[in-house]
């Protein structure tokens, strides 16, 4: 493995910690890790990402300890992949990235045809730019004006050349075609939102860092029998299940795949359908592994990808997971190893201390879930035009109707809807019995 700490960072992850989830990322793919290196630079070497000398050490080091993979932690653009092979003299020698590596292991997670499809899509727009490499031998054997570039070799390309164009090609097909099956996945997810929201049901939208013990929260709540192990990314595809809160509430959880610092790009674009779950609930339900030595930062990749997707700004509860795990010292006892305080979180927002795994503290936090909820609904009583039937749609996918009469001067509607829509309707009535002051 092979990191790169600059004297500016770029993120909040100290380097060898960032090997350390590196190494966990490799070792769920399936490779034992041998060795790491690290280089100290000012800034990323554009040939190369390292310099010459620590790359001419790395080639070097095969020697005295064999391996066949070199993983950067940093994503690698396909210049500085072809330089870093060509440094092996052509040696059988594969050398991935970050971003590759997470790409395999969605490619042996993914369980659904949706999951399937977005990692498929993910992987195709992640190699089409790094295509030129595997024909450079075929262009160089074609000799002449085609070979060597220039006007004279117009009309003139090698088989290399020509193939790689099929190629791209091909993929570039390949790629609208899984776009286009995706918007239909994403129009039946979306029909399900509907559903969901006819029944009047809100959601809570299960994020957080991957392995801060979602998927163990969500059986535990809901026996919803969803895979769980000590992986990174062990489960890909969203599970949705009804949890009754402690006063009668009923709401719809919904697990989503999990985050990770230096998210892929390819990722966040393919796993759209999926990650609108989260941008289309009314509460973001935030698992976080607070014994982790690295929380806070975990923390923070979490809120950066969710700004990312457009969302930052929603309602957040934050369970502070983990708290079973403690440290036995002599003469003191059980010690908590919880890295986090409540306190910390109470500043921005809801916090709540949890077990997943035991089932501890998970009825203040459905408590304080059902809060939240009630706090973001506003009741409205309105009377809308018919010529604004968009709005009473709206109503209708948005809000919860309790009472609705067809008049001779537009539809009646009494119900609830979530704050952030409330402002819509201000001019076709007003709210009464709000039940948040604020």
């Amino acid at each position: 493995m092979v990191g790169v700490e600059l004297k500016r960072p770029r993120n909040e992850f100290p380097i060898d910690d960032s090997l350390d989830e590196l190494e966990r990322l490799a070792e769920t793919a399936g490779l034992g890790v041998v060795g790491r290196a690290v280089q100290h630079l000012e800034r990323l070497n554009p040939a190369t990402l390292i310099g010459k000398g620590k790359l001419a050490e790395i080639v070097a080091a095969r020697a005295a300890t064999p391996y066949d993979a070199l993983i950067f932690d940093d994503e690698l653009a396909p210049n500085q992949q072809r330089e870093i092979e060509q440094a092996f003299g052509g040696d059988d020698i594969k050398v991935l990235d970050r971003t590759a590596l997470i790409l395999d292991i969605f490619a042996q997670h993914a369980r659904t045809r949706e999951g399937a499809l977005q990692v498929e899509l993910a992987q195709y727009e992640y190699r089409l730019p790094r295509l030129t490499r595997m024909w450079t031998h075929l262009a160089r054997q074609t000799g002449g004006a085609a070979g060597r570039g220039g006007t004279g070799g117009v009309g003139l390309r090698g088989p290399g050349e020509r193939q790689l164009e099929l190629d791209r090609r091909e993929i570039r097909a390949r790629i609208a075609h899984l776009k286009r099956q995706l918007e239909a996945v994403r129009a039946q997810r979306r029909e399900h939102r509907r559903q969901r929201q006819r029944a009047g049901l809100p959601v809570v939208a299960l994020v957080g860092y991957t392995n801060a013990g979602k998927s163990t929260l969500l059986n535990a709540l809901t026996d919803a029998g969803v895979l769980v192990e000590d992986k990174l990314f062990a489960t890909l595809d969203p599970t949705t299940r009804r949890v009754r809160l402690p006063r009668g509430t009923e709401a719809l959880f919904t697990d989503t795949v999990g985050f990770i610092q230096k998210l892929p790009t390819q990722l966040v674009a393919a796993f759209r359908a999926t990650l609108e779950e989260i941008t289309e609930a009314d509460v973001l339900l935030h698992v976080l592994d607070a014994s982790h030595p690295n929380a806070r930062e975990q923390a923070r990749a979490v809120e950066e990808t969710l700004a990312e997707i457009g969302a930052g700004g929603k309602p957040m509860v934050v369970a502070l997971n983990k708290m079973d795990k403690g440290v036995t010292g002599q003469g003191t006892g059980t010690r908590s190893l919880f890295l986090v305080t409540q306190d910390e979180f109470e500043r921005e927002g809801n916090a709540v201390r949890i077990s997943a795994l035991r089932g501890q503290g998970l009825a203040e936090l459905c408590a304080l879930i059902e809060r939240v909820l009630a706090e973001e609904l506003v009741e409205l009583r309105v009377q809308i035009p018919y010529r604004e039937n968009a709005l009473v749609a709206l109503f209708h996918q948005r809000g919860i109707v309790e009472r609705e009469e067809f008049t001779p001067r537009g539809t009646h509607i009494e119900g609830k809807i979530a704050r952030a829509w409330a402002a819509r309707f201000a001019e076709f009535g007003e709210s009464f019995g709000v039940t948040h002051s604020g």
